[in-house]
């Protein structure tokens, strides 16, 4: 056994334990972690397997934003998970079963797959470059279009989902800032002219007798 050898079989028995402790880990900052875990340690497989494009993407997006983007979230809510938890060892032979089976599945069918000769399937150019030289060649000639269109869609995607959480309530009430800053002074105060003094009231005559 050699050394990626060794390093496969380490990584993918990490990989094997943080999956486990994601769904059995009681407090769910800690199970975010393990997902974070595992996802770095698949990263590591997939260096070994000489798909550096897939690890740095998985570790750049998965384990620097999306997880821990989720971490945020997960402390912010403090979610009480127990009783979401209830009756899961009860369910777990029937998932563990159903899970034993689905890798089942994918082992048969990707068995054919890795019986095809290495060396028939690359060719000496794209060795020599690289895989994400490699890729990023394929993706800005050949598939340069369905790129675009691919843009195009997630930019609208995204523009469509500004205006959907931009939509005025009724119920909430808000200031715009750019009134507040474009406002003067003539129109908050408005000067009125009055006189300096006011003459005080007459008072009314009084005769001999008291009455007026």
């Amino acid at each position: 056994m050699n050394t990626i050898s060794a390093l496969f079989y380490l990584f993918s028995a990490v990989l094997l334990v943080a999956a486990f402790l994601v769904i059995t880990s009681r407090n769910t900052v800690h199970a975010t972690l393990y997902l974070v875990l595992a996802f770095f340690s698949a990263s590591c497989v997939w260096m070994l397997l000489q798909a550096e494009f897939l690890a740095i993407t998985l570790v750049l997006v998965y384990v620097g934003a999306v997880m821990v983007l989720f971490l945020f979230v997960v402390m912010m809510l403090d979610i009480n998970t127990d009783s979401m938890r209830e009756g899961f060892w009860a369910n777990f032979p029937l998932a563990g079963f159903v899970g034993v089976l689905i890798a089942l599945e994918i082992a048969l069918v990707m068995k054919a797959g890795f019986n095809l000769p290495v060396a028939r399937a690359m060719e000496p150019a794209v060795v020599k470059m690289g895989n994400t030289h490699a890729l990023g060649v394929q993706i800005y000639t050949q598939y340069l279009y369905p790129l675009e269109v691919a843009a195009v869609l997630l930019l609208v995607a995204m523009v469509s989902a500004i205006a959907l959480t931009l939509r005025k309530r009724k119920d909430s009430k808000s200031q715009n800032p750019g009134e507040q800053v474009r406002v003067k002074a003539s129109d908050r105060l408005r000067m009125v002219q009055m006189p300096a003094t006011i003459e005080a009231p007459s008072l009314p005559k009084t005769t001999e007798g008291g009455q007026a």
